[in-house]
């Protein structure tokens, strides 16, 4: 793995800029940003980019009290919470040296593990590698695999999209779990849509797996992702889960302009028939008004699948997520 280089002002290039949105983040992000001074034995090896996105907590005072820390590091701050999407876009604006990960608040990493993705990142000398995770709920940690049977191995990340009825790597859009060269950045694949609130990972994760040109999943210490907290979008039932229709309408534009659209089409047809399910099912804890604006969205969506594409996969959704759908589907023709 290359040093970082030094200047004639001896200030060093860091090898890493990590990415760090928080909201409201106070009661997790020491933990998060602790984990950061234990990846590296030389600090000026990190840049540190953290976005406090309109915290009404003390996020920003841990952040800037931790940037302190860093020879490399900037602290953005947002009057008003811009989402994720946006907050993180802020943040490659401020990329330095060759790779860059991204982090959550509410997560943190076991010591060393950036050191280990930078080093692979460079051998292996691919755009961007992936790893598995580990989540934890209430004290619980379960390893979840990247859905890739391979490790070490490069790869054109186009050939870790299918096959369409089972879990790959589109499945698996976690921004934090991995790293990215700035090559990455350059192409303009990096970058999310702003103002997406929900699922702003999924175009990204398609643009990225479609444009790209390697890849490849490797292992190294761990990255633990907490889940269940109550400040998370996974866990809120308000008008910013509805983004998910703009997302996913935004992957079938990404899937439609590509040269192999008809060999990608079925796959994204099963993304967004699994995810509206989901989201179907969820939206029963929320107000009538939220839900009957879902489902209008996702109307306006399978009109744009291909019947017997959706024919095939709603004969492989478990009950309830094929149930929910069928009454939907029969409103826009697409169910006999």
């Amino acid at each position: 793995m290359p040093e970082p280089s030094t200047t004639g002002s001896s200030v060093r290039t860091p090898l890493v800029t990590v990415i760090l949105p928080a909201k409201d983040a106070g009661a997790y992000i020491g933990t998060t940003l602790e984990t950061l001074t234990r990846q590296f034995d030389d600090p000026s090896a990190l840049k540190l980019v953290a976005i406090d996105d309109g915290s009404r907590d003390d996020t920003g005072v841990i952040m800037r009290r931790y940037a302190e820390r860093f020879p490399h590091s900037e602290v953005v701050f947002n009057p008003r919470a811009r989402g994720l999407a946006t907050a993180r876009n802020q943040g490659l604006e401020h990329v330095e040296g060759d790779a860059f990960c991204f982090l959550d608040g509410d997560d943190w990493m076991q010591p060393r593990r950036l050191e280990v993705l930078a080093r692979r990142l460079h051998d292996l000398e691919c755009d961007f590698v992936r790893t598995d995770h580990v989540t934890v709920t209430a004290g619980r940690r379960v390893l979840k695999p990247a859905p890739y049977p391979w490790r070490d191995r490069v790869a054109s990340p186009r050939e870790a999209i299918l096959p369409e009825d089972e879990p790959t790597m589109v499945d698996y859009p976690f921004a934090w779990a991995g790293m990215l060269h700035r090559r990455v950045i350059d192409d303009g694949l990096a970058a999310f849509t702003p103002g997406l609130f929900t699922a702003e990972d999924r175009p990204w994760i398609w643009r990225l797996h479609l444009q790209a040109r390697s890849f490849a999943v490797v292992d190294a210490p761990a990255l633990l992702y907490r889940r269940g907290v109550s400040t998370s979008l996974t866990q809120v039932r308000d008008r910013r889960q509805l983004d998910f229709v703009r997302a996913m309408g935004e992957v079938l534009d990404i899937v439609a302009a590509d040269a192999e659209a008809e060999r990608f089409l079925p796959k994204a047809v099963w993304s967004v028939l699994a995810l509206s399910s989901r989201h179907l099912v969820r939206a029963r804890r929320m107000t009538p008004g939220l839900r009957a604006e879902m489902r209008v969205g996702i109307r306006e969506l399978l009109r744009r699948l291909p019947d017997d594409q959706v024919i095939a996969v709603l004969a492989r959704l478990d009950g309830p997520r094929r149930r929910v759908l069928a009454s939907l589907l029969r409103t826009v023709g697409a169910v006999a």
